[in-house]
């Protein structure tokens, strides 16, 4: 018996924007990484030296992996307080278990990875099962991961370096690009082609706008919003083990910095704060212009507490385009 496909549409509430509005949402950090390098050119040429371009590339392709992972929860209608934890666990992991041996590193690396997924596995479930706030569960899970790690860390040596192999890929370039950079790149064609051109994507596109309406239709919404959980950390699992390799050192603060840059990055690349909406390639455009911005503001001489600032304004104006957008036009969702 074949199964027949089901359309139903689902009409979002803030119809102002229209499907022009949706596709601007995601163009217009384009424009802006476009004119930030243009007022870079005319005041600040060291900052668009191509040099300087791709230095600060492989710090964009860390903070793009980590911001998809974050607007996939976005997306799913919650929020991740957890990545750096989880980044700071999925290197820890992979020091203790390969123990610098390039012999030990495969093994090293799915750990890493089973870690990472374990971590958002608990959040999802607590989430999407348990119907708990996102904020204090990732909050919360980010504490104890932590506490986790800091023991585990004890245990190895304070100078603990990544196998020699890692290394040696963490610092590689193909066609003059940092290899991160082409992990970055193909991670973001593969999660918008998933979310955009398959039966999956869309549904998990339209739970995030409709939960309801999807429900109504037959769709199973817990797997989708604790799923979001899982792929997440996933990702942000790849980046500990990336920044691992680049940095050769890694130590308890490599996953620092990914508090607050990859919520800036998923919402000024346009994700829907109140789900549904998103593109993976938008978020990386987002997190090229705030990697960008940065590298602007050092030359500039501003210090660290005005960096973090900006990058809390940017979060803020990201959110009210966000709210400003709404989510136009008509979205819809497949079942079979």
């Amino acid at each position: 018996m074949q199964a027949t496909d089901t359309k139903i549409s689902i009409n979002s509430a803030a119809k102002a924007g229209g499907l022009f509005g949706v596709q601007m949402r995601f163009t217009a950090i384009w424009v802006a990484l476009l004119v930030l390098m243009i007022l870079g050119l005319i005041f600040m040429k060291r900052s668009v030296d191509i040099t300087a371009i791709l230095a600060i590339l492989p710090f964009a392709a860390f903070l793009a992996i980590a911001s998809m992972g974050q607007a996939i929860v976005l997306m799913a209608r919650g929020i991740d307080l957890s990545v750096p934890s989880i980044i700071m666990l999925s290197s820890t992991i992979l020091l203790g278990v390969s123990g610098g041996s390039d012999e030990n590193l495969a093994i090293a690396i799915i750990a890493a990875i089973a870690c990472a997924a374990l971590v958002g596995v608990v959040s999802g479930a607590l989430v999407a099962i348990l119907k708990l706030n996102a904020l204090i569960v990732t909050l919360a899970v980010g504490a104890i991961v932590t506490g986790i790690t800091i023991w585990i860390r004890q245990g190895l040596q304070a100078e603990a370096a990544v196998p020699g192999a890692l290394a040696d890929f963490g610092g590689a370039r193909f066609l003059g690009i940092n290899s991160s950079i082409w992990i970055a790149a193909a991670i973001a064609i593969v999660l918008a082609v998933l979310l955009r051109r398959t039966l999956s994507g869309r549904n998990f596109e339209a739970i995030g706008v409709n939960p309801r309406a999807a429900h109504t239709a037959g769709l199973e919404i817990m797997r989708y919003q604790g799923g979001a959980y899982v792929v997440a950390a996933i990702l942000y699992g790849v980046v500990g083990i990336l920044l691992s390799g680049f940095i050769r050192n890694p130590t308890l603060d490599v996953g620092a910095p990914y508090l607050l840059a990859p919520i800036a990055a998923a919402v000024l690349g346009g994700t829907a704060i109140s789900g549904g909406i998103g593109s993976m390639i938008a978020v990386v455009g987002a997190s090229l212009f705030l990697i960008q911005l940065g590298q602007m503001l050092r030359i500039m001489g501003l210090s660290t507490s005005h960096q973090l600032i900006i990058e809390g304004l940017a979060i803020a104006f990201g959110m009210w385009l966000s709210a400003l957008g709404g989510r136009g036009g008509k979205l819809r969702f497949w079942r079979k």
